[in-house]
């Protein structure tokens, strides 16, 4: 069992940036890849980002490739996303997700979720 809390999310005009946390805990975390998902208002779950176990590998939704950045520091036990220049179509709640080995970008094939943080943005 891995648990998951996030934290970061709020209330950010258009153009500026947050940073979103997940923490871990219970079993080992190195061995897994990780991934931040959204879910708007009325719209289903939607990939965003994933990184390897090692990090050396990411992979990004096209809506947010060059805005955003995933990293994660395996000795913390933690995985961030660096959200900049957001626009109000970020808005949503945030999960972060973790599998040991997913499809990265369908949710249903990760096994462990958050409880997800608001990030809302407005114009």
């Amino acid at each position: 069992q891995v648990q998951l809390v996030e934290s970061g999310g709020g209330l950010v005009q258009a153009g500026g940036s947050l940073r979103l946390s997940c923490a871990a805990s219970g079993r080992s975390f190195s061995g897994y890849t990780m991934g931040w998902f959204r879910q708007g208002p009325g719209k289903e779950r939607a990939f965003v980002a994933a990184i390897s176990w090692s990090g050396s590998f990411t992979f990004y939704a096209n809506s947010v490739k060059g805005r955003f950045t995933i990293s994660r520091d395996n000795a913390k036990m933690t995985v961030s996303l660096q959200m900049n220049s957001l626009k109000p179509e970020d808005t949503a709640v945030y999960y972060c997700a973790a599998d040991l080995s997913p499809t990265w970008a369908v949710a249903a094939t990760y096994d462990f979720w958050g409880q997800g943080t608001q990030v809302t943005v407005s114009s």
